[in-house]
C-alpha cells in the first residue's frame, strides 16, 4: 500500500529542497526522520513536516505500522513564483522572484527494508613508488633515430 503526502507552496526554491530529499529516498521512514533531524537546512524542517504527515496518514487512514514504511519517492517540484520588484538607480526597478515548491513524499510497505551499513574505515595498501632512475633492461639501439653522418 502506498501513502502520499504533499506540502504545496513551500516557501523555498525547489533547487534547495531537492538537495535534502535526495538523502532520504529509499530509507526506512524512521531512519529518514532521524537523518533529517541533523541536517542544518531550512528545507530539512519542511521535509520533516511532510514526512511526519505521510506517516500519520499511513497509521490513521490505512492502519499501517510506521516501522514497516519505506520512503519510495521524495520529489520536489517547482511551484508558483511570486514576482516582486525592487527599486534601482535612476527610477528603474529590478525583478525579485520569490520561488515556491511542492514537496511530495510517497511511503510504501511493499519494499523490503534495507539499512545502510556504516562505511568501514580500512586503510588502503600503498602502491610502491618506482625507483628514481631505473636502469634500462637491455642494450640500447638506435633503430628509429635518423643517421647523423648522411650528407645531401
Amino acid at each position: 500500500m502506498q501513502v502520499k503526502s504533499i506540502y504545496r507552496f513551500a516557501r523555498i526554491s525547489a533547487f534547495k529542497a531537492r538537495e535534502v530529499t535526495r538523502e532520504i529516498q529509499g530509507l526506512p521512514a524512521t531512519d529518514a526522520l532521524e537523518l533529517l533531524r541533523f541536517v542544518p537546512k531550512k528545507a530539512a524542517l519542511l521535509v520533516i513536516k511532510t514526512l511526519k504527515s505521510a506517516i500519520a496518514n499511513a497509521e490513521n487512514n490505512n492502519n499501517l505500522n510506521a516501522a514497516s514504511l519505506v520512503v519510495k519517492e521524495a520529489v520536489v517540484g517547482e511551484g508558483a513564483t511570486f514576482k516582486r520588484s525592487q527599486p534601482k538607480a535612476r527610477g528603474s526597478a529590478g525583478p525579485i522572484r520569490k520561488r515556491t515548491s511542492h514537496i511530495r513524499i510517497i511511503l510504501t510497505d511493499e519494499v523490503e527494508i534495507k539499512r545502510r551499513e556504516p562505511a568501514a574505515k580500512t586503510k588502503k595498501p600503498r602502491a610502491k613508488k618506482p625507483a628514481a632512475n631505473p636502469a634500462p633492461a637491455g642494450p640500447v639501439t638506435e633503430t628509429s633515430a635518423p643517421a647523423a653522418d648522411s650528407k645531401n
